[in-house]
């Protein structure tokens, strides 16, 4: 394991909390050439690294363990106070394990944080306080920046790990994602800076992000499993080969293992998400085979679209506005789209709504595109407007419920009125952004 001698930004850490998240965080920031100081409660693994060895099985770890305590760089003590004498950072690394409920169990963060305090008069210099554990939006101002609101020389920032069990040496050396966030940009800033030899570009954010980033990306793990599992399962049943059908799905790059979708918004729609879901599901159902994932979908976006028609029903206006009829932009599209439920709650609410969409005409749309709109609001002709300076002009509320055009996002912006956000769409005009 490459040792970084030449490290800049060099800092004396203390890491409380010597488990599989602190042990590695500790022998791997010391082989970034900082000085730190494991701080246990547990003898045995303070033991452990003072005789240079891991106090527990992960590859490559006792390698760096001992190389470190052999140079100097890294040591271990049952005592915070040790541990924090010198430290310009401490990185809390303690469990927030499960309670009966789900819940976290936050007793060990609780007392680290309360020892923490009582040293505080004793230490000469400014502290950062980085919390690595797993904790809850939220936490680390309830919890940590409440218990040291009298203390101005402490700053607190939250540093997610992303390290697994196995390969967690690797993860931290080699890594590929690195958040800080933090209401002081300082700190933020130099606790990045520890990891400045690393690859990874850090994502300093919002400390409240920082934290939730952490669940974001483990639930998304879990759902990525359990979807590959449910399509292997149906495949199976339909005498498919499931990881050709993954292994296959994965080669797309631009669409399906990409960034593609993954931006909160508006409910989808159109002629082929809705259907194709309610025909996996309906096929499973036949096979006798329950698909929970798959199943949740759609009731998923239904929610999503219950919380948006909320948002739009509770806005301050007499007039609202609506950019976008179709399912997405570019598109004429009707089947399915959620503006249609939207405008159908609205109407039915008494609210006075009008709608431009650049691409809808109600005398060039035909078929069944023609006959769901009718059907869904047979009156549709007479709330739309030919153009958008004719509905900025009526209209006292906008919601944008699909990406606009450049030069229509420039109108929206210039006109100055105020605008419900469903899809993320960029501009300077006074946004509300649907994010439930």
């Amino acid at each position: 394991m490459k040792f970084f001698e030449d490290s800049q930004n060099r800092a004396q850490i203390a890491v409380i909390g010597l488990g599989y998240v602190g042990c590695v965080t500790a022998a791997c920031l010391a082989n970034l050439g900082h000085r730190v100081i494991g701080v246990d409660r547990d003898i045995h693994k303070v033991g452990n690294v003072l005789s240079g060895k891991a106090p527990f099985y992960e590859p490559g770890l006792e390698e760096l363990v001992r190389s470190t305590v052999a140079s100097g760089r890294l040591s271990a003590s049952t005592s915070n106070e040790e541990g924090l004498r010198d430290a310009d950072v401490a990185l809390i690394c303690v469990g927030t394990p499960s309670e009966k409920n789900g819940n976290l169990g936050l007793d060990q963060l609780r007392r680290v944080v309360a020892d923490i305090v009582e040293l505080l008069p004793k230490l000469s210099k400014p502290l950062i306080i980085a919390v690595r554990s797993t904790v809850f939006p939220g936490t680390c101002e309830e919890i940590v920046e409440s218990a040291l609101r009298d203390h101005p020389n402490v700053r607190v920032v939250s540093n997610p790990e992303f390290l697994r069990e196995g390969t967690a040496v690797r993860d931290f050396m080699d890594a590929s994602f690195l958040v800080v966030g933090g209401k002081d940009s300082a700190a933020v800033k130099r606790v990045a800076d520890l990891y400045g030899p690393l690859p990874a570009e850090p994502c300093l954010v919002s400390l409240r992000t920082a934290e939730m980033i952490k669940y974001a990306c483990n639930a998304f793990h879990a759902v990525k499993i359990s979807f590959a599992n449910e399509i292997g399962a149906l495949s199976s049943e339909l005498g498919v080969d499931g990881r050709e059908v993954m292994d296959t799905l994965c080669k797309d790059a631009k669409l399906n293992v990409s960034a593609a979708y993954l931006k909160p918004g508006f409910a989808f729609g159109g002629s082929c998400l809705p259907k194709d879901l309610r025909a996996l599901v309906f096929r499973a159902n036949r096979l006798d085979l329950k698909l929970p994932l798959l199943e949740s979908a759609l009731p998923s976006n239904q929610h999503q679209l219950e919380r948006a028609i909320a948002a739009v029903l509770a806005l301050p206006a007499e007039r609202i506005g609506v950019v976008g009829l179709a399912f997405k932009e570019n598109t004429d599209d009707l089947r399915e789209s959620p503006v249609i439920s939207l405008l159908e709650q609205l109407i039915g609410k008494g609210r006075s709504v009008r709608v431009f969409d650049p691409h809808i005409r109600l005398d060039n749309i035909y078929g069944a595109n023609r006959n769901f709109i009718l059907n869904a609001i047979p009156h549709i002709g007479r709330l739309l407007d030919n153009t958008l300076d004719d509905l900025l002009s009526w209209a006292g509320y906008l919601v944008v419920t699909q990406k606009p055009s450049a030069e229509a996002a420039i109108q929206i912006a210039a006109s100055g009125l105020p605008i419900l956000d469903l899809v993320g769409t960029s501009t300077s005009a006074p946004v509300s952004s649907f994010v439930p």
